[in-house]
């Protein structure tokens, strides 16, 4: 494929389906000073597929080199479509490319670029290879960079039953001291999630340490539960 040519043509896409008004509310609502177009996820979605249609990587490096290209591209849609592209080539999410996602979200830093990140991409290559992605993850989970430890907390959110809950758990209570908003919310998110496959589980976690989980993480991981029946003594 021609990497140049897969990009001339995705950005003639979102040139025609630019609303340049949207675009400084887009910004404003991601609380950043990357452009927008002012093209909407439906729209993107739609785009995406076409360009996997019309140009398909040859094998790993070149996929690497073509999502590579477009990440760099400056507009913040670009960043959208090209973790999509990483998403859609299953076989290439991997290990291999664990230093090229951690790039990513240290330069995304922002919610809507590091999640699909942490649990289509990094969660995808732990599957793949837990014994070589779970300790990465262990050092994640100490980075100083926050979104990175994020990640760290959300990649598994996508596994259900397949979990590695010991070291789900272990992620949670390393955690649990920290007073960023977003931490707290991925440990939530995380035990909410997983709470869907072993609700038994994920119960006897927040029952335990419920003293030791801020409340918007015990409220996020509880959500499920609680809704379906499950109870929780007051504290």
């Amino acid at each position: 494929m021609n990497i140049q040519d897969a990009i001339n043509d995705l950005q003639a896409q979102l040139t025609a389906a630019a609303v340049p008004e949207k675009a400084p509310q887009m910004a404003a609502y991601m609380k950043t000073d990357m452009p927008f177009y002012g093209v909407n996820a439906p729209a993107i979605k739609v785009m995406v597929r076409d360009l996997k249609k019309k140009f398909v990587p040859q094998d790993a490096q070149e996929h690497r080199d073509y999502i590579q290209a477009l990440w760099a591209l400056p507009y913040r849609e670009e960043k959208y479509v090209a973790i999509d592209m990483a998403k859609a080539w299953k076989n290439w999410i991997d290990a291999d490319h664990l230093d090229l996602y951690r790039q990513w979200i240290e330069e995304g830093a922002w919610w809507d670029l590091v999640d699909d990140i942490a649990y289509y991409l990094v969660g995808g290559a732990y599957l793949k290879d837990r014994e070589k992605v779970g300790p990465i993850m262990d050092e994640w989970i100490r980075d100083p960079h926050l979104w990175i430890r994020r990640a760290a907390i959300l990649c598994q959110l996508r596994h259900k039953k397949e979990t590695d809950a010991v070291r789900l758990y272990e992620y949670c209570l390393r955690s649990a001291h920290e007073k960023d908003f977003f931490i707290r919310k991925a440990i939530g998110w995380a035990l909410r999630q997983y709470s869907r496959s072993e609700p038994e589980s994920v119960h006897e976690f927040l029952t335990t340490h419920r003293k030791e989980l801020s409340n918007l993480s015990f409220k996020e991981g509880s959500r499920i539960l609680i809704k379906n029946g499950w109870s929780f003594e007051e504290t």
